[in-house]
């Protein structure tokens, strides 16, 4: 199939509720060719970056807007093309045309929209950077900078990049200074990272079959302020850890790499479908832990009333920190979600707070920068919990805030992440 219909049906499905990572896996069923996947890949994700400033340019070229969300899609990666890839020109308007073999209408459309677009470029980008240039969704640039002030719009910007490369080495393997040697031998530039002690930031991504005995466990890919919740929680030998919402199970592995000898870890999530992917990641990586499906608010259907040494709480979130990585959550999130969310996360806190041990401690995550999601939610937690005392996070990285840290997107190469940890009093 035409790299750039593929492309264009990834897209339609995202702009009709799906996420970006499921299209594409689905997508995957009909490419086999890796560099082809690469091709749809950046296409996908850059249309889908940019979507907002697109549509924007698109709206100016056309006499009324395009229906036909396959049409719209193609005409989109095609301006994509233009503006952000390295494709020519008269490649790029004439593989984008030549997918409509049947529509003739659509031909013709296509290729006077964006035959006019290099006639109008240089105005028609100045327009966008003028009405659009943020290329997010109205609701989230004013809720960012509500939040932030000037510095949202450092946030905004960096959102629009390309997320890094970063590898998280599996301790019980390899020590990180080895495993750089090894992405040394294999021509792989790349450097250890100050904020974590197993991260490593690739100069350049690469596909994750080229990093050195990858099959074998020993290295996963995971943003470094992901890897913060590990060192964080430092749980011991001997103790009893429950992982809460922890699909994908990048840090339930990473908490079993730092420590082997746990009583036992349990990992929760409501979604059976992602707690698999969870389930392969720890068999890739050799590790174990108890599995399982399930609602964490409704703690009396599978808690057995043993309590836990330590809790993760990666809950539920806008995801407004990871943007840059998931670009479809500009499409994907609404205004109206956040209420919902806010009410989710302390639901969830509310009734995993009670599996907690006296003097045990419980981290409270998210991969969002909004303050209702976070500092804010610390705060009214601990006004109900009066058995809850914060401990201070002692770190080089991110931002103290009224109650716990703040990773804002961008700094220290990191994706915007929160952290407060909970002390339950004795």
């Amino acid at each position: 199939m035409n790299s750039r219909l593929v492309a264009a049906n990834v897209i339609v499905k995202v702009i009709s509720g799906k996420s970006l990572t499921v299209a594409l896996e689905e997508a995957w069923s009909t490419v086999d060719d890796i560099q082809e996947r690469a091709f749809i890949q950046a296409l996908c994700y850059g249309t889908i970056r940019y979507y907002f400033r697109l549509e924007y340019i698109l709206n100016r070229l056309v006499n009324k807007p395009i229906k036909d969300k396959q049409i719209k899609a193609l005409a989109l990666l095609g301006l994509y093309q233009l503006q952000y890839m390295r494709v020519k020109d008269h490649a790029a308007v004439s593989e984008t045309v030549a997918v409509m073999k049947k529509k003739q209408w659509a031909k013709s459309l296509l290729n006077a929209v964006l035959r006019r677009y290099l006639r109008e470029q240089d105005e028609l980008e100045a327009l966008a950077d003028k009405h659009i240039a943020y290329a997010h969704p109205d609701w989230m640039i004013k809720l960012i900078k509500e939040n932030w002030g000037d510095k949202g719009k450092a946030i905004l910007v960096e959102n629009n990049q390309a997320p890094p490369m970063v590898l998280r080495v599996n301790q019980q393997k390899c020590s990180r200074e080895a495993y750089l040697q090894l992405l040394a031998a294999e021509n792989i530039q790349a450097s250890p990272m100050q904020t974590s002690a197993q991260a490593i930031l690739l100069d350049s991504p690469v596909l994750v079959g080229k990093l050195p005995k990858f099959s074998e466990g020993w290295v996963s890919v995971q943003d470094a302020a992901a890897q913060l919740a590990a060192s964080i929680l430092s749980a011991q030998a001997g103790e009893r850890v429950l992982d809460v919402c922890a699909a994908p199970g990048g840090k339930t592995a990473h908490i079993l790499e730092s420590e082997p000898d746990l009583l036992s870890l349990l990992a929760i999530d409501i979604d059976v479908k992602r707690l698999e992917r969870v389930k392969e990641n720890l068999a890739r990586l050799q590790l174990n832990a108890d599995l399982l499906a399930a609602d964490a608010i409704d703690t009396e259907a599978w808690w057995d009333e043993v309590l836990f040494d330590k809790i993760l709480l990666d809950a539920p979130c806008s995801a407004l920190g990871v943007v840059r990585r998931h670009p479809d959550i500009k499409l994907l999130r609404r205004a109206e979600d956040i209420v919902v969310l806010q009410q989710l996360q302390q639901a969830i806190l509310l009734a995993i707070w009670k599996l907690l041990k006296p003097g045990g401690v419980l981290v409270y995550a998210t991969c969002s920068i909004l303050k209702q999601e976070n500092e804010q939610q610390i705060e009214s937690f601990l006004a109900q919990q009066s058995d809850a005392k914060e401990r201070l996070i002692e770190a080089e990285w991110g931002e103290i805030r009224p109650h716990g840290r703040q990773i804002l997107t961008g700094s220290q190469s990191m994706d915007g992440f929160y952290y407060a940890c909970l002390e339950k009093q004795v």
